[in-house]
């Protein structure tokens, strides 16, 4: 297979890179400390086309395949793991949802000011007892005449602090389990009832608000679900299954920095009077670095090129984000080994670096649930 990106989109890649070197990775480090949503840098990626990447020029968007969408995603979350979160969130997950579930008119609505970043989204699934094993929600939402009225609440929310459109998931039918769980467009300024308990004091991905949301006889009209009732689960699954390859570019994006990082150092950095580059060590730690960021590369690749294709890529983009989320923990542990003491202390990335992929391990499926979810397609096929 050749996933050579077209020139349309190395030139989407390349000026995404010049950006991000300009403008991202000058401010990454405060991002960091001062854990704030970088306003200004999502209004200057909004003016850019970068909201909407993946979705249709007539809902706003720049009507870009996967490869390209995930090579971009890629640069952007070289420059900060916690913006190409708010990205991912924001573009795959909540666009995502209206893109494949949402009516014409909902699009319209909904879908266009999230592709031209006039709206930012969020993507409401996951609570205290219900992570992993989703049925378990205990979010309802009550049929009320032309209404639905939400009660329950909502933990780990990428951007749910700072979301105009949020998609939630609630349960319409308490006894039927996955069956009975249904999709809403809930809009924050809009609907009362609708509550920011706080955020979340996070190891990395900072500038992007990880939220707890609560609702409150949060009334909903009814032409704001998605799909029939019922539909929810697997409009999250399928929803998730996406979001991984751009998870999985995420990690691309974190290792591939944790190695230019490294590259540099060893060629700076002298012991014994030369650069420590030069010793055998250092150097099979680099090649192994590379090597593994472009497995990670190609993994990603793959699992969009099913998609691109229409093809089924379950398992595809849950081994490209298992092996990409492990890749770049990996590699920027190497990254602080290479950098000695220095990569131990803020005066150098790689320790961000560091906290930043931890959490692909974690997020849009754990490793563990990936690994079950290769085995369950092994068997499948």
């Amino acid at each position: 297979m050749d996933f050579t990106l077209s020139e349309e989109a190395r030139r989407i890649r390349d000026m995404i890179a010049e950006f991000v070197d300009e403008e991202v990775v000058p401010v990454a480090a405060e991002i960091d400390e001062t854990d704030e949503f970088p306003v200004d840098l999502i209004d200057e990626m909004a003016d850019l086309g970068l909201m909407g990447m993946p979705f249709d020029e007539a809902y706003g968007g720049a009507g870009l395949d996967y490869h390209a969408y995930a090579a971009g995603l890629v640069e952007i979350s070289r420059g900060s793991g916690g913006l190409g979160t708010i990205v991912a969130a924001h573009t795959s997950l909540a666009g995502g949802m209206l893109d494949s579930f949402g009516s014409e008119e909902q699009k319209e609505r909904f879908l266009t000011p999230l592709n031209e970043g006039r709206d930012i989204g969020a993507f409401a699934l996951s609570e205290a007892e219900a992570g992993s094993d989703v049925p378990a929600m205990g979010t309802e939402a009550r049929r009320d005449g032309d209404e639905y009225v939400l009660d329950g609440g909502k933990l780990w929310i990428s951007n749910g602090s700072v979301a105009d459109t949020v998609v939630v998931f609630a349960k319409t039918d308490p006894e039927a389990g996955q069956k009975g769980i249904s999709s809403f467009v809930v809009r924050p300024e809009e609907d009362d009832g609708f509550h920011v308990e706080g955020t979340e004091h996070k190891l990395g991905d900072k500038g992007c608000p990880t939220a707890e949301l609560r609702f409150s006889d949060l009334r909903v009209p009814a032409d704001r679900r998605l799909g029939a009732e019922g539909e929810g689960f697997v409009q999250a699954l399928k929803a998730l299954n996406a979001g991984r390859i751009t998870i999985a570019a995420r990690g691309v994006g974190i290792a591939r920095a944790a190695l230019d990082e490294a590259l540099t150092y060893a060629d700076e950095r002298e012991q014994f009077g030369q650069p420590i580059g030069e010793f055998q060590a250092i150097g099979h730690k680099l090649a192994d670095m590379d090597t593994k960021v472009e497995t990670a590369r190609l993994l990603m690749h793959r699992a969009a090129d099913r998609k691109t294709r229409g093809e089924r890529f379950v398992k595809e983009a849950a081994q490209a984000k298992l092996h990409a989320s492990e890749v770049s923990r990996e590699v920027a542990n190497e990254a602080i080994q290479i950098h000695g003491g220095y990569g131990y202390t803020t005066d150098f990335p790689v320790e961000r670096f560091y906290r930043d992929a931890k959490l692909n391990e974690i997020y849009e499926g754990t490793s563990e649930v990936l690994r079950n979810t290769i085995a369950d397609e092994l068997r499948v096929r």
